[in-house]
Order: structure tokens, then C-alpha cells, then sequence
């Protein structure tokens, strides 16, 4: 079928908006007409080539729509169904059948579209662009995804808000209540209040975390931590020493810390400021793919520390995202206060906006 999508040409092009031609749905494939996709920092760092990504490409995958069309074999969602996208999986190896499908064996092949062989969209002007860009390719108004990565949702919600409840909101939630399962009155700290750390601050507020420390250099968005939660700020232009700074508010050192910021120096100046037995959560991609993190081995060791990558939050989207949704309906996770729409047209302002910091989170609005 005949769509318009955001096509990116090659390697630090803009997105470009024309129509494109999608193959039918496979048999175990859903066609979903796009309501809202946000916008991630991952789709901008594969667009830049720091994270290996084929071209060109149509990226996106924070998509939410209702379903339109569904293979022979699905049967987890019918048309008229509201659905939020999630990365892929397979479905078949020893983590997705332990109930770790976001560590799939095939997660690089399926969701950076390493597979040779996978699906191609067929451009107007003749060539094809690459598809199912973490299972969806959502910066477009209709996108493929397989089955398993189709979230059936409750329609008493606005559809447009719930696309990144797929990916940005779906890790920094996650990270905190999947990962890291603080204790009711435990410390923790977050550093980076972008989508992320912001949806980490309100997911270790319904944990019942008694010390929650927002870090940035924003005043604009660390005073958006507190309003979500967070109990103390930091931020970053205006002490010398970070470590010191979070013992001056946790004398033993917080329990745990969520990096969303992905700034080597700032979590080696925090980790001085983890508790013994405390826990670095890894969520924020790097700069550069293979930077290297050091850590102090000596201190680390003696105080039984640890450091810990975590990947969509360690969710079960299909358990997860449901639940996300039930606690903003109780006004417990007000995730919409995060949210900035743009009309699909103005992705480049988007882009600039959210960059800037202007917007803490773009959701591209769809017109059909």
C-alpha cells in the first residue's frame, strides 16, 4: 500500500517526507495506521551513524496506531484494535523463552536491520528504503510490524500519547520497577532528565524511594523532576565535586543510580556517591559504540558494587505497557507532562526542538 514516510537518504541526511509503498502484510504481520510516534534518541543516533543503521532507511519506533489490516495467522489483535509498537523479537531462543525477549539472540538483526534478507518498502522514485526498523519503521503514516511486537491497548486513553510508552518511557520506567526493584524507603539517583530519567524519577516515586535525587544542568527540568517526584536536585554546573554533592544529601551513598545521560565523566564523578552494595543502571547510549566505561576496580570490589546494562527497561511489553497505562489513568504516572506534538510535516522542528532541549519529548502527530 501507498503511505507517507520520513525517508533518511544516507548518513546524516534530513528526513525527508515522501510515499513509499509497503509489501503486504506477512502472515504473521500486522498493518497499523500510525496516531502518534515519538521521538527517540536512538533513531537520531542511527540517523547520525552511531549506531550502525543500513540506508535509506525509514526510522521510527516509538509508533502507537490502530490496527487496519492483519496476516492470516495473527490472532492477537483484530482491525480497530488500538496498539502500541515495541521492538522485536523472536520468540524462539533461550532468553525470549526465559522471559527476557528484549536480550534476544537476534535483537541486533531484528530491530537494527543487520538481516540481509529483511523488508524493504519500494520508493517512488524506483529504488527500495529498508524496513521494520525496530520491527516497525513508524516515522510513517501505516507501518508493518510482526505480531509479537504489537501491543493491544485499552481505548479509554488518548492513542496519540502512548507511542513512547514503546521504547524512552517504557526503559527509564522499567530500568527502575524491572531492574533495579528499589525497596520502599531506599535512595536512588538519576542522572539526566531527559524522557528517560524523567520516566525513571516517576517510576522510583511509585516504588516509594524516600531519597530521589534528579541530576542535570537544566534548571527548567530539574525543577520538572521535582514536580514528578524527586525529593533533592542537582545540578552539575554548580558543584564542584558530584560524588560529594549526592553524600551531602545521602550519607552512605545512594543504593542506586540510573544513567541517563551517557556522559562517561559524569558517571565516574557519581559513582563516588554509590552505596556499598549499590547498583549503576546502564541506559543511555554512548556517544561513540565502543566507548569504553571505566570504573574504579579496587572500590567497586571491596564494596560488592555493581554495574549493570539494562535494555527497554527489562520489560515484557506486552505485560508492562498495560501497566504503565493503568498508573497514568490513577494520576500516578503522568508521563503527558513530558509530551510536546509536532504534525508529522515539522519532524526537522522536532528534531531541532528536542535537541536544544526545548521539548523534553517530540510525539509526531499523524493527519490521515
Amino acid at each position: 500500500m501507498k503511505t507517507l514516510a520520513a525517508v533518511v537518504e544516507s548518513v546524516k541526511q534530513p528526513f525527508q517526507l515522501e510515499h513509499i509503498h509497503l509489501p503486504e502484510p506477512a502472515d504473521d504481520e500486522v498493518l497499523v495506521r500510525i496516531v502518534g510516534v515519538g521521538l527517540c534518541h536512538t533513531d537520531l543516533a542511527s540517523k547520525e551513524g552511531l549506531v550502525n543503521a543500513p540506508f535509506p532507511n525509514v526510522f521510527g519506533h516509538e509508533g502507537a496506531g490502530i490496527v487496519e489490516q492483519v496476516g492470516r495467522s495473527v490472532t492477537k489483535v483484530v482491525p480497530g484494535d488500538h496498539v502500541v509498537l515495541a521492538p522485536a523479537f523472536d520468540g524462539t531462543c533461550a532468553h525470549c523463552l526465559s522471559g527476557q525477549q528484549m536480550y534476544c539472540d537476534h535483537f541486533t538483526d531484528l530491530n537494527f536491520q543487520t538481516d540481509p534478507h529483511g523488508s524493504r518498502a519500494t520508493r517512488e522514485k524506483g529504488n527500495a528504503a529498508y524496513l521494520k526498523y525496530f520491527g516497525q519503521s513508524s516515522f510513517a503514516q501505516h507501518a508493518l510490524a510482526n505480531e509479537r511486537s504489537t501491543i493491544k491497548v485499552r481505548k479509554d486513553v488518548p492513542l496519540k500519547l502512548l507511542g513512547p510508552l514503546g521504547c524512552g518511557i517504557q526503559t527509564g520506567a522499567g530500568t527502575v520497577m524491572n531492574g533495579i526493584r528499589p525497596r520502599a524507603g531506599s535512595s536512588l539517583a538519576v542522572l539526566g532528565m531527559g524522557p528517560v530519567g524523567l520516566a525513571a524519577i516517576m517510576a522510583a516515586q511509585v516504588c516509594g524511594c524516600a531519597t530521589l535525587i534528579a541530576i542535570d544542568q537544566v534548571d527548567s527540568r530539574l525543577e520538572t523532576a521535582r514536580e514528578l517526584g524527586a525529593t533533592h536536585v542537582i545540578n552539575t554546573r554548580q558543584v564542584d565535586n558530584l560524588g560529594e554533592a549526592i553524600r551531602a544529601i545521602a550519607p552512605r551513598g545512594v543504593d542506586a543510580i540510573v544513567d541517563a545521560a551517557g556522559v562517561n565523566a559524569l558517571i565516574g564523578a557519581a559513582i563516588n556517591g554509590l552505596a556499598i552494595l549499590g547498583q549503576v543502571a546502564l541506559v543511555a547510549v554512548p556517544s561513540v559504540a565502543g566507548k569504553a566505561l571505566e570504573l574504579p576496580w579496587f572500590t567497586f570490589l571491596l564494596a560488592g558494587q555493581s554495574a549493570r546494562g539494562y535494555v527497554e527497561g527489562n520489560a515484557i511489553s506486552e505485560v508492562f505497557i498495560p501497566q504503565l497505562i493503568d498508573l497514568y489513568l490513577q494520576g500516578r504516572f503522568p508521563f503527558d507532562r513530558l509530551i510536546t506534538f509536532y504534525p508529522f510535516q515539522d519532524i526537522g522542528q522536532a528534531v531541532s526542538d528536542q535537541l536544544s532541549g526545548k521539548t523534553i519529548k517530540a510525539v509526531l502527530e499523524m493527519k490521515h
